[in-house]
């Protein structure tokens, strides 16, 4: 009979996901993993496998919380303006879960150009979030409130480059109060004009 698990996975896999998101994939080194999740090498081995696989399971942990989040999140709201507004809100002020920007950019920026499974799995978050946007644009353009001018594809891939930008300026020093500004000027651009 083999022994049981000492530790929580969930919540191991968290530390793990966010010492690679602090540090990124190269700068994280497995000893640096063992002591930030506070379990035993073999452990993180038998339970993860090796330091790779270890952040393909993190990348789905992200995924996974994110989706949940923001559907949590975009239930509460009752207009698409307020949907696009807590979306931007998240991301420039993120929450003590997701402190430093964006996990995703962060692992699509270091590795997906040379590695095919995290490129893969980077590319089906960005899929699903523009999936997400798509349905908040396509509310907002059947209630009359957002402008169809432009289809609600192109308005999902506008507001999503537009979001990867803000995920990529809170990694910096950009002054919140400006990235506030975008986010408000854009969902001015998004509304019918009558």
């Amino acid at each position: 009979m083999g022994r049981t698990k000492e530790f929580d996975e969930e919540a191991v896999l968290q530390k793990a996901m966010e010492l690679f998101w602090e540090q990124g994939y190269e700068k994280t080194s497995m000893s640096d993993l063992v002591e930030h999740m506070g379990i035993h090498r073999k452990s993180l081995y038998d339970t993860f496998g090796d330091k790779h696989s270890l952040y393909l399971k993190t990348i789905d942990h992200y995924r996974e919380n994110t989706s949940e989040r923001l559907t949590c999140v975009l239930s509460d709201t009752k207009t698409a303006s307020e949907g696009v507004k807590a979306i931007f809100d998240i991301m420039i002020h993120g929450s003590k879960e997701c402190p430093w920007g964006c996990f995703i950019v962060n692992a699509a920026t270091e590795l997906a150009l040379r590695d095919q499974e995290v490129e893969e799995k980077t590319d089906a978050v960005f899929k699903q979030t523009e999936g997400l946007i798509k349905e908040l644009v396509l509310k907002g353009q059947k209630s009359g409130e957002f402008t169809c001018d432009l289809s609600a594809d192109a308005l999902a891939d506008i507001l999503h480059g537009t979001l990867l930008g803000v995920r990529v300026y809170t990694r910096t020093s950009a002054n919140k109060e400006k990235l506030n500004d975008l986010a408000d000027n854009f969902i001015q651009l998004l509304k019918c004009k009558n």
